[in-house]
């Protein structure tokens, strides 16, 4: 089985090189496409490059907006000759264990199998706190959280993208989405597989964060549950890694706590009173 994993970013200097580095092993070649970044995300990808030249496949594309978004997703689609694909946002940094049996089980099954889909942990304000589950609101075989498909058979029939940036999902021939399809299909990793940082500042630049569609809004102001103190973070946070890189061992800073302290009672109140069927942005 050829495993492909597909990176369309832009301004993601802060976890990119985490989140590839996280993966990169496991699969058999990563299509790294930018889509116009201003921050370091560039430097991030050459050295990449550098560490992983047979695997790396980069292209810069320029400038999108929501809807072209998805054409390049589907042109990513059509260029992979590959037998599956692993969705490698620059936001999601996965443990070794998760992507290994996420790898393993496409080898030993994938033949029989539409897609897999994995859960995470949502930090928030910091690395060392995350948000409630209830805040998740995907919804796939009638549970409702954070988890996502984050694996799926590039074989499927009329398989393609649809709908812009933030409402973006899989479709097969017949116009259904991908968690739609039998659910016999599609297999449920147990357990948590990665880390999102998808409302955290996810370059150096808040400017750089708001050139990017639809991020502006992304950076939530609440504050989370703690970790546990010997909470065991995925391995590639310890590797060696380029000096330039910002830690991402910082605690939230007393302007963010003081809004968060008003912001998080209400969103609370919000999630377990007023439910929501929404699962885009």
């Amino acid at each position: 089985m050829q495993i492909w994993g597909h990176a369309l970013v832009k301004n993601e200097d802060r976890y990119l090189w985490y989140a590839i580095s996280s993966v990169i092993k496991f699969v058999d070649k990563v299509l790294l496409w930018d889509t116009g970044s201003s921050d370091d995300t560039l430097k991030i990808v050459e050295s990449l490059k550098q560490r992983y030249p047979s695997k790396i496949k980069f292209r810069e594309i320029g400038e999108v907006n929501p809807e072209q978004f998805t054409v390049v997703r589907q042109k990513m689609l059509e260029e992979s000759a590959c037998d599956w694909v692993v969705i490698v946002d620059g936001d999601e940094v996965w443990w070794e264990d998760k992507i290994k049996e996420t790898t393993d089980l496409i080898h030993t099954r994938g033949q029989g199998l539409d897609s897999l889909v994995s859960q995470y942990y949502n930090v928030i304000g910091d690395i060392y706190h995350f948000q409630d589950e209830l805040a998740g609101r995907y919804n796939i075989d009638g549970k409702v959280g954070n988890f996502n498909i984050r694996a799926f058979n590039r074989k499927i029939k009329g398989l393609k993208f649809k709908k812009p940036h933030g409402q973006q999902g899989l479709f097969d021939f017949a116009d259904r989405l991908l968690q739609e399809r039998e659910q016999s299909k599609r297999f449920w990793v147990m357990g948590y597989s990665y880390l999102h940082f998808t409302n955290m500042p996810r370059s150096r630049a808040r400017s750089s964060d708001l050139a990017v569609p639809k991020r502006a809004f992304k950076l939530k102001y609440e504050l989370g549950n703690s970790f546990p103190l010997d909470f065991y973070y995925p391995e590639v946070f310890f590797e060696d890694r380029p000096e330039y890189l910002k830690s991402v061992w910082t605690n939230m800073d007393l302007k963010y706590q003081a809004r968060s302290f008003v912001e998080t009672p209400f969103k609370k109140v919000k999630r377990q009173h007023f439910s929501s069927e929404k699962s885009g942005y």
